[in-house]
């Protein structure tokens, strides 16, 4: 059952709907060297069931818990169980809200991690490291280049 309504972007969501969040370690790249760095964000209910699956993932943990508990508003809140050198993603309330709408939607999902349980038995691996400032750069020879006949009718 909702209560009442304190997401103006969400006005279908309340503080007591579920969410699952994660805490992720990630990487950033400052002047040429990588710094690893631990994250708190919302992870949807389609990456959560991968993950429960047993998919190799850069997440340590994550907690069933309810909007009203991560956020403010649409500011990020901290529970006690967060870790205190780890951060907030970037736009943490927009994407809780969004996760949020996930497991409403699914709500079978919420059953990997009921509310106000912790689960860490995640295949738990840094070998495809997150980097988090990243920037693509393309460039002309990325182009594939075409067979000369590919758009010709013969």
């Amino acid at each position: 059952m909702t209560t009442a309504t304190v997401y103006p972007s969400a006005p279908e969501l309340g503080t007591d709907d579920y969410i699952a969040v994660g805490l992720a370690t990630c990487f950033i790249k400052e002047e040429g060297e990588v710094h690893q760095v631990k994250v708190i964000e919302p992870i949807p209910s389609a990456a959560l069931e991968a993950i429960v699956k047993g998919i190799p993932t850069s997440y340590e943990m994550a907690w069933g818990t309810t909007l009203g508990s991560v956020l403010d508003g649409e500011s990020p809140k901290r529970m006690p169980e967060f870790p205190a050198e780890a951060q907030f993603s970037e736009e943490f309330g927009f994407r809780a809200i969004a996760a949020a709408r996930t497991y409403k939607i699914r709500p079978e999902a919420q059953v990997h991690i009921p509310q106000g349980t912790v689960r860490n038995d995640f295949s738990y691996s840094l070998e495809r490291k997150r980097v988090l400032n990243t920037e693509r750069v393309i460039r002309t020879e990325d182009n594939v280049k075409q067979h000369e006949h590919t758009h010709k009718v013969l």
